[in-house]
């Protein structure tokens, strides 16, 4: 792809802001938004008294607010949620951008974080505009190749339409796949999520809260890679539970 940046790594603070010393208070932290979160509080306001409480950076305030969920929705994500196996000879259907980027933050040493239900999630956002990365090839291979091995009948990524670039990572995607032999098809839409949500007879490839509270079944790739031992030693700030 042209115009690939070097990499979706660290922002400059991350040292200090996820070091060793700090994952005790985070978690902590995490406890007590899902405890909030678990009894009607909303996430923001929630967010904000934990952040008051802890004297947490903006930065640290989003990974917990990334990492926390209420005791239901961590129990309603556990039951819908497939084991490897049930992938076999079924269709699948990715939450393109969603699962990529974690890949990539993975694969260039940013933040990730192991949350609350289980699920590893990055510190990055498209905003509106996604660049491809020295490590998107890798990832996107990655992605491919543990579906393969999974035994995935057919594989159908969603990107979102309006994100720029949507476009050109739909035909590097396509690219990749049909050099593998990959069943893969891809499709820019307005509302992935919506898609995802709404789809049937096939298991949903996310880590996005909203998608996977709302899916059918779903399956936890990016944690499967990441934690599985498949993106090298990727950085993972543990905030599951407190310690």
């Amino acid at each position: 792809m042209s115009g690939v940046e070097r990499h979706r790594g660290r922002h400059p603070a991350d040292e200090e802001l996820f070091a060793a010393e700090a994952a005790p208070v985070l978690r902590v932290a995490v406890e007590e938004l899902s405890w909030l979160m678990s009894r009607g509080y909303a996430r923001n306001s929630a967010v904000k008294l934990v952040g008051d409480r802890h004297e947490l950076r903006e930065r640290q305030r989003l990974a917990a607010g990334r990492a926390a969920c209420a005791d239901a929705a961590r129990e309603g994500r556990a039951q819908r949620q497939l084991l490897a196996e049930a992938l076999r000879g079924r269709g699948v259907m990715v939450d393109g951008f969603n699962l990529l980027v974690s890949l990539e933050a993975a694969l260039s040493g940013g933040v990730l974080l192991r949350c609350r239900d289980g699920c590893v999630r990055d510190m990055s956002s498209v905003h509106g505009s996604y660049h491809a990365v020295a490590e998107t090839d890798a990832a996107v291979v990655l992605a491919g190749s543990r579906l393969a091995e999974l035994g995935a009948a057919s594989v159908h990524w969603l990107l979102d339409k309006p994100v720029s670039n949507s476009g050109r990572l739909a035909a590097r995607l396509r690219e990749l796949a049909e050099q593998h032999g990959w069943p893969w098809t891809v499709d820019t839409v307005f509302n992935p999520d919506a898609e995802l949500i709404a789809a049937r007879d096939v298991v949903v490839v996310s880590s996005d809260a909203v998608v996977i509270d709302g899916a059918p079944c779903w399956y936890n790739l990016a944690a499967d890679l990441i934690l599985g031992g498949r993106c090298g030693q990727p950085w993972v700030v543990d905030l599951g539970e407190v310690h």
